[in-house]
């Protein structure tokens, strides 16, 4: 095939191919008009003379028309248009210059036409023979044979630019779909010849060498049934982004990529009242702490785009504030960024009185676990009086709504950190009654990819090359991606009147046994053989299974069926205070041992293990 690419990619060759093409048309023309017989010696004596000037007159209409710009690998019909354009004119000109020449004398009215038509059929059949030659023997050893997974508009854009690919590394040989009207039919040249369940089928029936699933909205358990299928049969496969991160119609084959973990372990996409969360922000103050962290900054970034007047990202880490004010940046609201600490009362104050806050989402928080049970005081001053100072001041600044990002750790907490997030719940609640401000608290599990959370921890540990740990072999845990939690928590925020615990609906528990056990197989390794599973045992503080509410809470439905509502448990008011004083005695003599009694005085139920 080699030969044929470079006789084609030089110009000079082209045109004497065409110049030939030319002259046939022209004697071709005269055939034709007489059925393939002998003709008068005359008209073939004419038709010898004005030869030189048809060529001539033809091949510079068809440089004029741009015929030579194309590259006949890529022949299409913008090249067809322009053979088109350069026919039609040159032979209307050739029809002129004869006229001129000799007034038509012996030369037959027919041959023009029929000469048009047969140039025609030469230029653009010999280009298109030569690219559907060149796409049949240019199928080498790097290229692969490609099955498309769904023939929607994001499988049909994706096979379009793997047809433009000019390095050709995938070939698509066929289309899997569920929807009947598709079934049989071609899209650009490719069948449908399936259903999406039929994979292992048409996998070996047409020897594809890799599977690309062009279903962005697939749910979770569909997602896990095709890679499932996949890995049965030993085929790689790739995936396009989810509905939710495709914000463009045009599919590229840059936004292929590996199925991650979140593909398998992310839900349904949420149906939110966007109307009113829009309504309940815009043009508002908001201000969030804890902007930079996982939580934090996703929700930045969805108030940003609900126009409130301005967002007050609070933080206190330097690089996380520079990076989501820099990516917030072009938005249309004003983002204010400061780098604060959220426990000291004279800086909150100041800011608070500044802004002047309709809405605070208090976000910042210590969550590590087995880290804080050795930093008792930490945990204390951040996730109890850092709550307690920005939600005090919230009241003195009548802003009218507070909501309190909390923690399944909460629930019958078995370590430092749900402790101190169960006290900070119990303040909010109780100081709800105490102003205007409407305190809301929104509950929930694990979330995919948060920082210091397992699934990175597990990523590196596969980098690394193992092994993965886990701590104990039936560990579970509930997990929603972080977008989504985000949004169930603004949706929370406008559903709330004050003193409301909100538990998110986060599912079935997940092992963290299987969730390892996924990781390693979409990167590509065998378990046990290539990478371990070591088990480590449960770590200070932590639980073998989490739990969402407490017994006594009195969990009921809501208005949005992924959100719930526990009913908060009221504590007198001036005991209240009364032991945050007592707390705050202890914090300054650094007494731990108290610091925990008084603590699981608030929260009887806590029991370390």
């Amino acid at each position: 095939m080699m030969p044929l690419r470079r006789l084609f990619s030089n110009r000079a060759i082209i045109l004497m191919h065409d110049t030939l093409m030319v002259m046939v048309a022209w004697f071709g023309a005269y055939l034709l008009r007489f059925n393939l017989s002998f003709f008068h010696p005359a008209m073939w004596h004419i038709a010898i003379v004005v030869l030189p000037m048809v060529v001539v007159l033809q091949m510079m209409t068809a440089l004029w028309a741009g015929c030579y710009r194309g590259v006949w690998r890529f022949a299409s019909i913008p090249d067809l248009v322009r053979i088109l354009k350069a026919v039609v004119i040159g032979t209307l000109v050739i029809l002129g210059c004869v006229f001129v020449f000799n007034r038509l004398d012996n030369v037959p009215r027919a041959v023009f036409p029929l000469y048009a038509i047969l140039l025609t059929a030469c230029w653009s059949g010999s280009r298109i023979i030569y690219r559907m030659t060149r796409d049949r023997f240019s199928i080498a050893a790097h290229q692969q044979r490609v099955l498309i997974v769904g023939a929607g508009q994001a499988g049909e854009g994706l096979v379009r630019d793997l047809l433009r690919d000019s390095l050709q590394r995938y070939v698509p040989v066929a289309f899997l779909d569920d929807d009947e009207q598709n079934r049989g039919r071609d899209i650009h040249g490719i069948r449908v010849v399936g259903r999406l369940d039929s994979i292992e089928k048409y996998a070996a029936k047409h020897a594809v060498s890799l599977v690309m699933l062009a279903v962005p909205s697939a749910t979770t358990q569909q997602m896990q049934t095709l890679v499932e299928a996949c890995e049965r049969i030993n085929i790689p496969y790739r995936t396009l982004p989810s509905i939710a991160d495709l914000t463009e119609d045009r599919v590229t084959i840059n936004e292929l990529r590996r199925v991650e973990i979140e593909d398998l372990l992310g839900r349904d996409p949420v149906d939110l009242d966007w109307d009113t969360i829009t309504d309940h922000i815009k043009g508002k103050v908001v201000l969030v702490t804890g902007g930079g962290g996982s939580i934090g900054s996703e929700l930045c970034r969805q108030i940003s785009k609900q126009q409130p007047t301005q967002l007050i990202i609070c933080e206190n880490s330097e690089y996380n504030l520079y990076q989501i004010t820099q990516e917030l940046a072009t938005n249309t609201c004003r983002v204010v960024g400061l780098l604060v600490d959220t426990s000291d009362l004279k800086f909150v104050n100041a800011t608070l009185k500044k802004y002047r806050p309709d809405i605070v989402f208090h976000a910042s928080a210590c969550k590590h676990v087995p880290m804080l049970e050795d930093q008792l005081l930490a945990a204390v001053k951040n996730n109890i009086f850092a709550t307690r100072v920005i939600a005090d001041l919230a009241v003195q600044y009548r802003v009218k709504t507070f909501v309190l990002v909390s923690s399944d750790k909460a629930v019958n907490p078995t370590n430092v950190m749900g402790l101190s997030k169960r006290i900070a719940e119990i303040y909010c609640q109780n100081l709800n009654e105490k102003g205007d401000t409407q305190f809301i608290t929104v509950r929930f599990g694990n979330v995919l990819g948060s920082a210091g959370s397992v699934v990175p921890l597990f990523r590196k540990q596969l980098q690394a090359g193992g092994p993965i740990t886990v701590t104990h072999a039936d560990i579970t845990r509930y997990f929603m991606t972080i977008p989504e939690a985000c949004q169930l928590i603004l949706q929370a925020s406008v559903m709330g009147k004050g003193g409301e615990i909100y538990v998110l609906d986060m599912g079935e528990p997940i092992k963290i046994r299987y969730l390892a056990e996924k990781m390693i197989e979409l990167s590509g390794h065998k378990l046990n053989e290539d990478i371990e599973i070591v088990y480590t045992g449960l770590r200070p503080g932590e639980k073998l299974h989490e739990e969402l509410f407490h017994e006594q809470e009195a969990l009921q439905g809501t208005c949005h069926e992924k959100i719930l509502q526990a009913n908060a448990r009221s504590l007198d008011w001036s005991l209240l205070v009364a032991y945050f004083d007592k707390i705050n005695q202890a914090c300054i003599e650094v007494n731990e041992q108290q610091l925990i009694v008084l603590m699981n005085k608030l929260v009887p139920e806590y029991h370390s293990n």
